[in-house]
């Protein structure tokens, strides 16, 4: 069975792809993106499998 690791991170809109793609080099795959604290932020949800 698969086990997940899961982490939370703010997103800035305005450099969000630069974000994702450093996320997602380190394995990180994006689950959701929900509003942050204001208009020019949200905040994402990330999965990865758990190496072990």
């Amino acid at each position: 069975m698969t086990k997940w690791e899961y982490l939370t991170a703010p997103i800035l809109t305005h450099a969000a792809k630069q974000i994702l793609d450093n996320f997602g080099s380190d394995g990180w795959e994006l689950v959701q993106v929900a509003p942050g604290m204001n208009p020019e932020n949200l905040v994402g949800y990330f999965k990865r499998p758990v190496q072990g």
